[in-house]
Parts: structure tokens; C-alpha cells; sequence
């Protein structure tokens, strides 16, 4: 069984090596508390046997509109639901912020992800490569 924690004590250590299992390349620890203390409206782990398996974050605006990002499960883990019920569960933390929007950007392997198991609809968006 896998639980679900909204805004779990977060062990950077733990975090990056799940990140760097489900995207690939090597562990580079990251202070990830730090930053979702000060950036997240919330964040959402998936433990099995208190091992976080999956994660995802959702920043905002402070007002009508969050964002998805970091959505992660290790690959040990794939295709049982549980990216879903990570972002399902981001989705209700944003909606009772008052939040009236939630925003993805994915790529084009993700889209049956997003748009039919989580309920994501396709919108015109930009982007702006900084660095």
C-alpha cells in the first residue's frame, strides 16, 4: 500500500535520489526543504514502507493560479496510479488555497497522463528560455 503525505518533513538526500531515479542521471543532493518552505503552496509524497516513491509540488501565485511541477515516481513504482493520486491530491491542497487554476507544462510522452487519467485540458501556452 502506498500512502499519501501533504507537506511531509522533507529529507533533501531522499528527494534528490528519487529525482535523479525517475529522471535519470546521477544524485546531486538539492535543498529541497529549503525551497518548497519558501517557494510551495504545498507538496505531496507517496511513501511505501516510509520510502518516498513519488512527489510532486505545486507553487502559485498567491492568488487564482498554481502550478504542477516536479511530478515524480521511481521507476520501481510506475504505472500503479500513483502519479495520479499525487497530482489528484496537489489538485485539491490548490483548490481549498482558493486557487481557480492549475497549470502543467509537459512533455508530448505525457500527454495522455495529464490530459485523461489526471483531467488536464490543452491550452495555448509560451515559454521562454532565460539560460
Amino acid at each position: 500500500m502506498t500512502d499519501i503525505r501533504v507537506r511531509f518533513p522533507v529529507d533533501d538526500r531522499e528527494l534528490s535520489a528519487l529525482h535523479a531515479a525517475a529522471f535519470g542521471g546521477a544524485v546531486e543532493v538539492q535543498a529541497w526543504g529549503a525551497r518548497l518552505e519558501r517557494w510551495a503552496l504545498t507538496w505531496v509524497g507517496a511513501f511505501s514502507n516510509d520510502r518516498l516513491v513519488g512527489f510532486v509540488q505545486v507553487c502559485w501565485d498567491g492568488g487564482a493560479h498554481a502550478f504542477v511541477l516536479d511530478t515524480a515516481v521511481h521507476p520501481d513504482h510506475g504505472r500503479q496510479g500513483i502519479g495520479k493520486r499525487l497530482v489528484l491530491a496537489a489538485a485539491d491542497e490548490a483548490k481549498a488555497a482558493l486557487c481557480e487554476w492549475l497549470h502543467v507544462d509537459f512533455e508530448p510522452h505525457l500527454t495522455a497522463f495529464y490530459l485523461e487519467a489526471c483531467g488536464f485540458r490543452p491550452t495555448d501556452a509560451g515559454l521562454l528560455k532565460l539560460r
